[in-house]
Formats: structure tokens, C-alpha cells, sequence
């Protein structure tokens, strides 16, 4: 069975439906209980480092969970992990929501991770199982328009739940969603990776070696490359935006809420483009156009740290609007593109390459934490704009020669791997 008979064996939009709710579950985890995180800090005695943990072992345990549910999910099948791992998932966020100490919350934020990985491994890689890659990225596109929207709605309703109910309300609303997820995919959406493609089992050392086959691909870590860096510079964004927004240039949390909100419309935007784009352009004329507006925004920001050095100008918050908008639209455009180009070239791999893929970005964002973290304590640095600004400029930078070289020679496998 081909590529376009099985994508007619599932309708296109529980195809859509379901990449946008399986990727959209990492936003939900990962920015709906942010709003609550002072609420939570002082209810377990928690310093604000220790509250903080409750991100990072999650974002860890993301990226290591899919080196296990990729694999597997190429033994068994789509199905079986999704409902595992929702399953989990759910369990996970009971004991989350009802944690007394930071051990209990540290271990659930662990499992949430670990689950939450299985979900977007089986979402990247099941539109591998249904569709050829240039019209996989249009489906990704409109998956990842879910994905957008939820990402625009997550701080929001976290704040709205911490307000009127407290962080434990907040905390149940990941619950309510992995639940209403798991019936979507319990009931509507059928396996898709047919039976003749399913890999047998294998020892670690035979998954080593395929991982290490599948990080040799040329077409592979093109892909890989432009989505850890595209994501590397959007993670010092989420890092550093509301303390440079209201500590640094004097802004209201509310204000911070809405600039935060046109980001996610710029990145909604982006999707739409890419849609548009693929159709007329194809996937790798289309990553071209999403690097110059990665350089573009990234330099536009970096400009504005050079124009406070050089002219001592204060810079005002709304001169940082063009330069965000244009990086939110580029990685709009890149991350559809790029989670359909790193399992292009492995149809009977895709569970794995998906998993390795989404491990290099979880590092990525670690290291790119770490390192702000460091940043950031220096002394003359502190207190002003240049780490969010010179840091998402180097992020436009990398993502840019990543598109606009790597991707435009190894974007398109010359034969499935």
C-alpha cells in the first residue's frame, strides 16, 4: 500500500486533529502551569530554584523518553504507545495535582515528560505512515496550527485557573486534557503504520547503531539542525521575555501577556504561510523563505542591543515587535517543515529518527538554558535586554545558514533509508 492509499484510509482531518492535539499536549505540560508556579513555590516551601526544577526535569525526561517510545513504537505500532503513554500521562497528572513536597511533583513532572514524548513521537511520526514528505508538511502545518492556538490559550487559562481556583485547579486541567486526548485517539484514530513496516525487536546495541545510522543522513541532520536551532532561539525568547518585558523595560504583566500573545499569532501566522507556501514553492523553497526571516528578525533584535551600546538609546518595548513577529513567523514555517524532513528519508524508521530528533532538540533547549543561566549572572549583563536580544540574533543566525545551506543541499532524500 502506498503513501496515498493509506492516507485514504484516514480522514484528513483526524489526521490534522490529531498531530495538533498529540504535539499540542508539550505546550499544554510545559507553559499552562506557569501562571501558577508562585502559587505552587509557596504552598510546598519551595526556594524559586527548586520550583524551577519542576521544568527542567521535565523538559530532560522529554527528550530521553523519546529514544524508548520511538523505537518501540516502530515495533508495535502507533496505537498501543499512544494509549500507554496517555494512559501514564494521565496517572502521572493525578499525582502531580495532589503532590505534598517537591519529591512527589519532581517525580511527577518526570513521568509527565516521559509520557509526554510518546504522544509527539507518534504524532511527528504518523504523518510519516500516511503521507509523502512535501504533502506531510502541509498536514503538519495545519496539526501545528492546533498546536499554535494552544500555545496561545495555555498561560492564559493557567492564569485564569491559578486567579479563581489556585495552582492544584491548574494542575488538574493537564489532567482533564491528556483525558479528553486519550478518548480522541482511543476512539477515533486508527493504527497507521501497516504491519509489513513494523521492525522486530532489538537489543540496545542494534539501537545504538541504528540511531547512529539514522544521525548520518544527510537529509536527517539538515532537519535536525534547523529545528533545534529555530527552537534554540524561540527557548531564550520563553526564558528571558517576561523578565526583560516587566523587570527590565517596565512593563505591566498584562502588557507582557499580550505581547507574548502576538508571538503566538505571528507563529500561527507562519503555519498559514507554510500551507500556502508549500503548495507553490515545495519544502525546500519554502524552509528558504523562513530563513531570511529568521536572519532578519534575529538580526533586527541583535541591532537593538548594538543601537543601546553605541547611542546609549533606551529601547522602547514596541521596537522589539518586528524583529519577535519575524522570528515567530520563520519558526512557524520551519518547525512544520523541518518534523516532516527528519523522518523523510526512513519510512520504516520513522518512530526512531522522530525520537532522536526530538532528543537533540530537548539538549538543545537544556544547553541553551544553561547557558542563560550563566549569562545572565554576569556581571553587567543583568538587569538589561542584550541576553534575550543578542541571544535570540545568534539563534536567527544559526537557524539561517541552517536553511538557507544545509536544507537547501540535503533537504530532500535522494531514496528512503
Amino acid at each position: 500500500m502506498n503513501a496515498s492509499d493509506r492516507s485514504a484510509a484516514v480522514p484528513a482531518w483526524v489526521a490534522v486533529v490529531a498531530v495538533g492535539l498529540l504535539t499540542g499536549l508539550q505546550p499544554i505540560t510545559t507553559d499552562l502551569y506557569l501562571p501558577a508556579l508562585p502559587q505552587m513555590k509557596q504552598d510546598l516551601h519551595l526556594s524559586a530554584s527548586q520550583a524551577q526544577w519542576t521544568l527542567s526535569v521535565l523538559i530532560l525526561a522529554f527528550g530521553l523518553g523519546q529514544l524508548i517510545w520511538g523505537p518501540v513504537a516502530d515495533r508495535v505500532g502507533r496505537r498501543p504507545v499512544l494509549r500507554w503513554g496517555l494512559g501514564l500521562y494521565v496517572l502521572a497528572s493525578i499525582m502531580a495535582t495532589l503532590a505534598q513536597d517537591l519529591s512527589m511533583m519532581l517525580v511527577a513532572r518526570i513521568a509527565q515528560g516521559a509520557c509526554l514524548s510518546a504522544a509527539v513521537v507518534c504524532g511527528r511520526a504518523m504523518i510519516r505512515d500516511l503521507y509523502d514528505p512535501e504533502d506531510g508538511a502541509r498536514v503538519m502545518t495545519k496539526g501545528l496550527g492546533i498546536l499554535g492556538v494552544l500555545a496561545l490559550v495555555g498561560p492564559a487559562l493557567g492564569g485564569l485557573t491559578a486567579t479563581y481556583g489556585g495552582w492544584r485547579v491548574t494542575m488538574s486541567m493537564l489532567l482533564l486534557s491528556s483525558l479528553l486526548i486519550l478518548g480522541f485517539v482511543w476512539f477515533k484514530l486508527p493504527e497507521t503504520l501497516p504491519a509489513h513496516r513494523r521492525q522486530a525487536p532489538q537489543p540496545l546495541q542494534t539501537m545504538l547503531l541504528n540511531w547512529w545510522d539514522i544521525s548520518r543522513h544527510p537529509t536527517f541532520r539538515a532537519h535536525t539542525m534547523l529545528t533545534s536551532s529555530t527552537y534554540g532561539g524561540l527557548y531564550v525568547y520563553l526564558a528571558l521575555s517576561s523578565f526583560v518585558f516587566i523587570d527590565v523595560l517596565g512593563g505591566t504583566r498584562t502588557g507582557c501577556g499580550l505581547i507574548m500573545a502576538t508571538v503566538s499569532l505571528a507563529y500561527l501566522l507562519g503555519t498559514l504561510v507554510c500551507r500556502r507556501a508549500l503548495h507553490t514553492r515545495g519544502l525546500i523553497r519554502t524552509v528558504r523563505l523562513a530563513g531570511w526571516l529568521s536572519l532578519t528578525g534575529g538580526l533586527s533584535l541583535a541591532v537593538l542591543s548594538l543601537l543601546q551600546w553605541t547611542l546609549g538609546w533606551s529601547i522602547p518595548v514596541w521596537a522589539m515587535f518586528p524583529g519577535l513577529w519575524l522570528y515567530g513567523m520563520g519558526h512557524g514555517i520551519h518547525q512544520p517543515c523541518g518534523q516532516t524532513g527528519v523522518v523523510a528519508a526512513f519510512p520504516t524508521r520513522a518512530g526512531a529518527a522522530s525520537a532522536l530528533s526530538g532528543f537533540i532538540l530537548a539538549c538543545t533547549a537544556f544547553v541553551v538554558g544553561a547557558a542563560l543561566a550563566w549569562w545572565t549572572a554576569q556581571p553587567g549583563w543583568s538587569g538589561t535586554i542584550h541576553p534575550m536580544t543578542l541571544g535570540m540574533g545568534i539563534g536567527g543566525l544559526i537557524t539561517a545558514r541552517v536553511a538557507l545551506h544545509r536544507v537547501q543541499r540535503d533537504g530532500l532524500p535522494e531514496e528512503p533509508a
